[in-house]
């Protein structure tokens, strides 16, 4: 698979490009590749793609660049330290990194200047990571589709008629263009799932209080919304998942034997909407999985229960506190933001962020449906934490390859209650606070990515690496999207 070969005694900007994290740490320790030209090949290719698919919306370039030379120097003198010493990342806009903003997509936070970093950040850092900028999200990152009225749109670098997904859009688009070796996000209704199916790199949402999310904005004080949320690694390959997860984990995952291992394949036929590509994708990967491991083709349990149980947790507070953050002035409130924007008069936040807040009013469970609800999560995790204690679940992540630019938007956020038909795939991962890997592993009939997603319980990480690299090896993994082709055929 691309950047997992020899590393070669010369590189040329195209190779450092396709990369993976692992392998230009490999070039940098082995002396093959410095990290001032590492660190300036991802700058030069970001100048020139990025305007195209706005996805970085705040670089560091000139810090980059002095940190490159420095670490140069201590690589020189031998005192180079760290498994991701001088590797170019990127890092979600959510995390706060110190003296850079964290505004969450929102106008009246455009001066907000972070102090110190974000928890993740700091040991990615200590690691030895330059970071090169931050990459743009939906407002709040209450969105699955990526634009805002600060930054504006990021999209797709395979087609940019469509959507780079959300909330990690910014990631997913600039990873896809091989914009930086990798890069870190967050996940709470597929936030790190949806961009890297759409833009066609592996992604790693981690399991419920696995990694802290300390500095990361909005901090979100909903505890039943906590165990929903993941951080992870998006990038280039699964090893590259598996290093940046035991660095940033509370707890590094064990090595455990597969060989007692059961894969349940969800059926392509049932009561959701599915491609006939993505039907096709999925019944390969459940012929190849059967090949190593007894596969069996059925739902899990609570699997027709979880989109119901996302939105209603996702709504457990009526979206109180994000309106206090998107809407500090008095007065103002998502209904009005709206149709502001409706009317053509220019609201202070985007109608994706008014709207799902409208639906987060109108779905929140009543006083009695919480308390059900909390305790159908307490018999839920004790049979789950035994039901995937051998096992690992195989979902599509999204019932297409990524949609025209706002149509993914109308399927979830709609009156007709479309996240039940369009997220149980997604959103059973975040409800049960499972770790999820997601895999590229086909392409549809425009050309674009499709993914499937391995989940399992706390503590089967290493399991779901292992069997995600078997997929990755079959069906090819990441391949990086010549963007800069067509811009220069576009001319």
């Amino acid at each position: 698979m691309i950047g997992q070969g020899t590393v070669s005694s010369s590189h040329t900007e195209t190779s450092i490009l396709h990369m993976d994290a692992m392998e230009t740490a490999t070039a940098i320790r082995e002396r093959q590749l410095t990290c001032a030209e590492a660190v300036g090949t991802y700058i030069d290719h970001l100048r020139q793609v990025n305007p195209a698919i706005n996805a970085l919306v705040e670089d560091r370039f000139s810090e980059a660049i002095e940190e490159a030379q420095k670490k140069d120097r201590q690589l020189a003198s031998g005192t180079a330290a760290g498994e991701l010493f001088g590797v170019p990342i990127s890092v979600k806009e959510a995390f706060d990194t110190a003296d850079m903003k964290t505004t969450g997509g929102l106008l009246h936070r455009r001066n907000e200047i972070a102090e110190k970093d974000a928890e993740i950040v700091r040991r990615l850092k200590q690691a030895g990571a330059i970071i090169l900028g931050k990459t743009n999200t939906p407002e709040l990152c209450f969105c699955q589709e990526t634009d805002n009225k600060l930054y504006g749109r990021t999209n797709n670098p395979w087609d940019l008629a469509r959507t780079a997904g959300g909330s990690s859009g910014g990631e997913g688009a600039l990873l896809a263009a091989g914009g930086a070796a990798v890069g870190i996000g967050s996940d709470i209704g597929g936030s790190i799932r949806f961009p890297s199916h759409f833009n066609g790199v592996v992604g790693f949402k981690s399991g419920k209080f696995q990694v802290s999310g300390e500095g990361s904005f909005p901090a979100g004080d909903v505890p039943i919304q906590q165990r929903m949320i993941g951080f992870g690694p998006m990038g280039k390959s699964v090893r590259d998942m598996r290093l940046l997860y035991r660095l940033i984990a509370e707890q590094p995952p064990e090595k455990r034997p597969a060989d007692r291992l059961y894969i349940d394949v969800l059926p392509p036929a049932g009561p959701y909407p599915i491609s006939g590509k993505t039907a096709d994708i999925l019944n390969e990967v459940a012929a190849c999985l059967k090949r190593d491991f007894p596969v069996v083709r059925k739902e899990p349990p609570y699997f027709r229960d979880s989109a119901q149980l996302w939105q209603e947790m996702m709504s457990f507070d009526g979206a109180a506190g994000m309106r206090d953050i998107a809407l500090p002035e008095k007065g103002t409130n998502a209904l009005k933001e709206f149709v502001k924007e409706k009317l053509g008069k220019r609201a202070s936040i985007h109608p994706y962020l008014s709207w799902a807040m409208i639906g987060a009013t109108l779905f929140r469970p009543s006083a009695k449906r919480r308390a059900d609800i909390e305790t159908i999560i307490e018999q839920g995790d004790r049979e789950l934490d035994s039901y995937l204690a051998d096992r690992i679940l195989v979902f599509p992540v999204y019932h297409t390859a990524a949609p025209l630019h706002g149509r993914m938007y109308k399927e979830i956020f709609s009156l007709q209650k479309g996240f039940l038909k369009y997220m149980p795939f997604t959103g059973y991962a975040n409800v049960w606070g499972l770790p999820s890997l997601v895999i590229p592993v086909g392409r549809d009939e425009n050309n674009m990515p499709i993914s499937v997603q391995l989940m399992s319980k706390n503590g089967n990480e290493e399991l779901l690496f292992e069997v995600g690299e078997l997929l990755e090896r079959e069906f090819g993994g990441y391949r990086r999207s010549l963007v800069e082709d067509k811009l220069s055929t576009s001319v």
